[in-house]
C-alpha cells in the first residue's frame, strides 16, 4: 500500500529502461520503494537498471521482456506482473519512440510502429492495468506523455499525434477510475535531456530527467491528476493552443 505520503511500495514499470522512469525510480527507492517489475524490450537494459535500483535499496526487482505492440500477450504480461507484487501501487508507462519524421512519414509500416509504440500499445496494457486496480480497489498510475501532443507541429506529427492519442486514452482512462480507489495522473515533459534526443538541439524550456522525476513526486504528493514539465509549459500552451495557424506554422521547428 502507498505510505502516508501517497508514496508507492510496489510498482510496475512499463518502459523500464526509459531515463526518465529509472530517474523516477531513484527517486522513490529512496524513499519506501521496495518492490518493482521492470517491463520492456531490451532485456540487457532491462538487467542494468534492476541492479541499480537493488543497489539503491530495492528489495525485490523483478524483469519481463515485452514489446507493447504484442496485444495478443498484454493481458497475460499484466497478470504476471501484478501476481509477482501481490499488489500493486503504482503502474508507470513509460515506452516511447521518438522515430525519424523525415524518413518514417514516407514508410506507412514506420508510421504503424511509432503510433503502435506511443500509443495503441500503452492503451492496451494500461487497460489490462487498470483491471487489476478497480480488483484491488487501489492504486495509480502515471502515464509519460509530452507537450508534444498538445498541439501537433509539422516537424515531428508522427510523434506529436502518437502522445496526443495517448494523452487522451489516458484522460479518459482517468475518468472512468474515478471511485474505483484508483487514480491516474498524466505527466506532459518538454524536451527533455535523455538518450532518445540525444544529437538533437534543445528545444525552448528544455529540462533534465532528474527535473522531471522531481516533478511527478511532486505531482504525487499532490495527487494532481496532470503534471507539467517544467511547469511554466502549462501557460505556455495555455497561449500556444490559441494561436493562429498561420503564426503557428511560423514558429522555428
Amino acid at each position: 500500500m502507498n505510505d502516508a505520503m501517497g508514496m508507492p511500495q510496489s510498482a510496475v514499470v512499463v518502459g523500464g529502461t526509459s531515463d526518465i522512469a529509472r530517474a523516477v525510480l531513484r527517486s522513490l527507492v529512496a524513499r519506501r520503494l521496495r518492490r518493482i517489475v521492470l517491463i520492456g524490450r531490451d532485456e540487457i537494459g532491462l538487467a542494468m537498471a534492476a541492479r541499480e535500483l537493488q543497489a539503491l535499496g530495492a528489495q525485490q526487482v523483478d524483469v519481463l521482456t515485452f514489446d507493447v505492440t504484442d496485444f495478443a500477450r498484454a493481458d497475460a504480461v499484466v497478470r504476471d506482473a501484478s501476481t509477482r507484487l501481490g499488489q500493486v501501487d503504482m503502474i508507470l508507462v513509460a515506452t516511447g519512440v521518438l522515430g525519424d519524421q523525415p524518413r518514417d512519414e514516407l514508410d506507412p509500416e514506420a508510421v504503424a510502429r511509432v503510433l503502435s509504440t506511443n500509443s495503441t500499445g500503452p492503451a492496451a496494457v494500461l487497460s489490462a492495468f487498470a483491471v487489476v486496480l478497480r480488483q484491488q480497489g487501489h492504486g495509480r498510475i502515471i502515464v509519460l506523455s509530452s507537450v508534444a501532443g498538445v498541439r501537433v507541429r509539422r516537424a515531428n506529427y508522427l510523434y506529436g499525434a502518437s502522445k496526443a492519442g495517448l494523452d487522451a486514452f489516458a484522460q479518459g482512462l482517468g475518468e472512468a477510475l474515478r471511485d474505483s480507489g484508483a487514480s491516474l495522473m498524466i505527466v506532459r515533459p518538454g524536451w527533455v535531456a535523455t538518450r532518445m534526443t540525444k544529437g538533437r538541439d534543445p528545444a525552448p524550456f528544455a529540462t533534465t530527467r532528474e527535473a522531471v522525476a522531481a516533478d511527478v513526486i511532486a505531482g504525487m504528493e499532490r495527487s494532481s491528476a496532470v503534471v507539467w514539465s517544467p511547469g511554466s509549459l502549462r501557460l505556455v500552451f495555455a497561449m500556444l493552443r490559441l494561436l493562429p495557424r498561420g503564426l503557428w506554422r511560423r514558429l522555428p521547428g
